[in-house]
């Protein structure tokens, strides 16, 4: 990877686009210089966080500093209208813009140019297609991902070859695209981000095809929503929807040999996600300026061996998955 993120870790943006909730503006631009001033350089957004208002916020904060000290992702697949619309689900509280679905040739140069519109910036280092995926598009997911193998996968493609991106991928909440696309002669991407499918919680199905696959290909991995949509955490969503009972008592589970050995359960989630080789970073999202300073001492915790072995133990984590050392 020509890429390299300080201390693998960066910073999701996907809550400041309103995701649950309607955010101050005071608050996120706090949560975002609370990032810099802890030492984040990596920051990944996209169109789809509220209609673009992840992206607004994060330029406005961005622009103040040295470009070349930075490392900024978003994605493509999602073109912005200035058609309003009202708005329900996870960014209900965003923009009231309408977001079409596209991923044409066309409309991804489309979407790249809004996109450094609105970060004000005039070149972005990473792009991922963004959700071509079952759980976006249902049955039509194989034809938007056939129209991105013939539209966007060519331009990023191109762009990264011209030098004008340095990587692009699949940003996406479930391992099969990125299993996919690894697999095409004719794409070759270098780094692709896998929302929630490579976490404490949930990794299983990961280590059996995605993270291997992509150790030989070449390909980094930037692990999304490390604790789920909070779930891990206390949190009240697992992986963008309520969390279940069954959920509950996993995080329950986790809890007690967390405790058992004086662990914090953030430590354990981040450090277990950045401790396979194919992952470059991990990008924990917030929209609390102290949560970010909690990120990055739990990155430095030590972890005892003791804990992770109870987890296997206890079938809560794959006696597969490389552990933190």
């Amino acid at each position: 990877m020509s890429i390299k993120i300080k201390n693998k870790l960066g910073f999701g943006t996907a809550p400041l686009g309103n995701m649950f909730r309607d955010i101050p503006e005071e608050e996120a631009q706090a949560t975002i210089q609370s990032a810099w001033d802890q030492g984040i350089r990596y920051f990944d957004t996209a169109p789809l966080y509220g209609a673009g208002l992840s992206e607004i916020r994060l330029g406005d904060a961005l622009s103040k500093y040295n470009r070349d000290d930075y490392v900024l992702s978003t994605k493509v697949g999602r073109v912005i209208s200035d058609l309003k619309e009202e708005k329900e689900g996870l960014f209900q509280s965003g923009r009231k813009n309408k977001v079409i679905d596209d991923y044409t040739a066309d409309a991804t140069l489309r979407s790249i140019e809004q996109s450094l519109e609105r970060l004000k910036t005039d070149r972005l280092d990473i792009v991922y297609v963004h959700d071509i995926s079952p759980d976006f598009h249902g049955d039509e997911w194989i034809s938007k991902f056939d129209e991105a193998r013939k539209g966007a996968f060519q331009v990023l493609a191109r762009l990264k070859e011209e030098g004008v991106i340095k990587a692009w991928g699949l940003g996406v909440n479930t391992t099969i695209p990125i299993e996919l696309v690894i697999g095409l002669e004719e794409a070759h991407p270098n780094l692709s981000l896998s929302a929630t499918q490579y976490t404490l919680m949930q990794h299983e199905h990961a280590l059996e095809r995605m993270m291997p696959n992509a150790q030989e290909k070449g390909m980094g991995i930037i692990v999304g929503a490390p604790f789920n949509s909070g779930a891990l955490l206390g949190g009240s969503y697992f992986d963008y929807a309520e969390a279940t009972p069954a959920v509950k008592a996993h995080v329950q589970s986790l809890k007690e040999s967390a405790k058992r050995h004086n662990v914090s359960l953030k430590a354990a989630a981040l450090q277990f996600s950045t401790a396979h080789p194919a992952v470059e970073a991990v990008i924990p999202g917030s929209t609390r300026p102290e949560r970010i300073k909690e990120d990055v001492a739990a990155m430095a915790e030590t972890i005892p061996t003791s804990f992770w072995q109870e987890l296997i133990e206890k079938k809560l984590l794959s006696p597969k998955a490389p552990l933190p050392n």
